[in-house]
């Protein structure tokens, strides 16, 4: 009997979704970094395995205070996650609970799927029997299942693939076995670069740029890539280049890497610069991809 279904893994920013959807894949689907936000979009990432289709939707962490039209558009993306899934796995940090993940408690309380709670990053407790505390109080928040893992060192990460495919209903697989994400590749190199913009940036700059590509073609078993990056203001644009264009060429020499891996292949790739507001401009986020 073939199982299939979908999973929203939902959370604050930075609890580590992205990280555990990479994980569970074994492939680098959703781009990650130590800033909170990262993620922007709904990924899907897809796990067929035997019997069974298990469709991962990774979601921009929910956050509070969302005063520009690209925070909002993110919020109302990870909410409309919810929607028709089969299961919920609500991502934390262990022994840390904050207003926001407050805030994604309560609004999953109107939630009618299994819940699985994941405390995350076990890995950093150095009392673990703080732990047992800290699983009571939050059984006590929410209704669900509580599973405690660490990403980055592997622990439980396929105990809870076992524990979501339990809640799967029986039916037929909704992407053909060897589909991994519904993404397709200029939207995967984007988010390459944007990754090393977060990565490399300091302070508010990376939440102030965007990627598009300009052009992408595979030619002589070479995949050309122009990338245009938008920024808000004059003086971020010169910090990303930076003196006689060290910065860009650093950023770019990582991401070029970063691509050569991901599509096994050499890539030639060009960045450019431009000053554009576009965070708080549904018109500019709708000509840079953010669906509403």
């Amino acid at each position: 009997m073939q199982r299939s279904g979908f999973v929203a893994i939902v959370g604050r920013p930075n609890v580590g979704k992205s990280s555990l959807l990479n994980a569970i894949l074994g492939k680098k689907i959703s781009i990650t970094s130590y800033r909170p936000q990262t993620t922007r979009h709904t990924i899907m990432g897809i796990k067929t395995r035997n019997n069974t289709q298990t469709v991962y939707v990774d979601t921009p962490g929910m956050h509070l205070g969302a005063k520009k039209a690209l925070n909002r558009h993110m919020n109302k993306v990870a909410h409309q996650s919810l929607i028709d899934v089969n299961v919920v796995v609500f991502v934390v940090e262990a022994l840390k609970w904050t207003d926001e993940d407050e805030a994604v408690c309560q609004l999953l309380q109107k939630v009618t799927c299994p819940i699985i709670l994941v405390l995350n990053k076990v890995d950093l407790l150095e009392e673990k029997q703080k732990l047992l505390a800290f699983m009571q109080k939050v059984s006590q928040k929410i209704s669900a299942e509580i599973m405690p893992i660490s990403v980055k060192r592997d622990i439980q990460v396929v105990e809870l693939e076992n524990l979501i495919q339990q809640h799967l209903p029986a039916g037929v697989f909704y992407f053909p076995e060897d589909q991994v994400t519904n993404v397709d590749e200029r939207f995967q190199a984007a988010e390459i670069v944007r990754e090393k913009l977060m990565r490399f940036l300091e302070k508010e700059i990376p939440y102030a740029t965007s990627v598009q590509l300009e052009s992408f073609e595979h030619k002589d078993n070479i995949l050309h890539i122009g990338a245009l990056i938008y920024v808000e203001r004059e003086g971020q644009k010169r910090i990303i280049i930076g003196d006689k264009g060290t910065k860009l060429k650093e950023m770019g020499t990582h991401a070029r890497l970063d691509l050569e891996k991901y599509f096994e292949k050499k890539v030639f790739l060009k960045l450019w610069v431009k000053v554009k507001e576009w965070s708080n401009d549904v018109n500019a986020l709708q000509s840079l991809g953010y669906t509403f």
